[in-house]
């Protein structure tokens, strides 16, 4: 499935960042259960290998699956060797953007620049993570849509919760990676449950 029809069911990314392997599986339930259909686990969790092939064997037919602060070509292997489907880094990597495509992987990478953004796309990127967001604006990711490819999903992470989506809708976001607003270590399923029911309404 393309990226943009998961961003279709929910336009939020739950970036698990911090999560154990034993707590996945309940998290990823009450996300799907409040209408998530997208989960990063970052690969500086713990044990972040064994909780995304988890997911993978548990989730992997009804929600996209993936890892985030993707750095190597090497971690690309490894997380498709897990399972995962979805490869989002903090920077603007070719090479990443390249081998998750050589592994018929969804590419999320982060840029800051235009130059960056262009560069990712000819990449290969599906889409286009912008980080860290709260250094930037909604005004800035106007101006960026307005000569990047029309077509083009830009995610804004870094920032983002129920009080400033709506400006970063109005600017054109496709979509958010949620991190903190939906989930911290130590939070409960229930806990994340209702983060993200809040989040969906917002």
């Amino acid at each position: 499935m393309e990226l943009t029809a998961w961003l279709a069911r929910c336009g939020l990314i739950a970036i698990l960042r911090g999560v154990e392997p034993d707590e996945v599986a309940p998290i990823a339930t009450a996300l799907e259960a409040a209408g998530i259909a997208i989960v990063e686990v970052p690969l500086n969790s713990p044990e972040p290998l064994e909780s995304i092939a988890r997911l993978a064997r548990g989730f992997g037919a009804r929600l996209l699956i993936g890892a985030g602060t993707v750095m190597t070509p090497l971690q690309v292997r490894e997380i498709a060797a897990a399972g995962g489907r979805l490869i989002v880094t903090p920077h603007a990597d070719a090479r990443v953007v390249h081998a998750a495509k050589q592994h018929d992987l969804l590419a999320v990478p982060g840029f800051f620049t235009p130059a960056e953004a262009f560069a990712m796309l000819e990449a290969g990127a599906d889409a286009l993570k912008l980080f860290p967001a709260e250094a930037a604006s909604p005004a800035v990711l106007r101006a960026l849509r307005a000569v990047l490819p029309s077509k083009t999903a830009v995610l804004p992470v870094g920032g983002i919760d129920a009080t400033n989506m709506a400006a970063w809708r109005a600017a054109g976001a496709a979509g958010f990676g949620i991190g903190s607003a939906i989930y911290k270590p130590g939070d409960s399923a229930e806990v994340v449950a209702a983060k993200a029911r809040a989040l969906i309404v917002a």
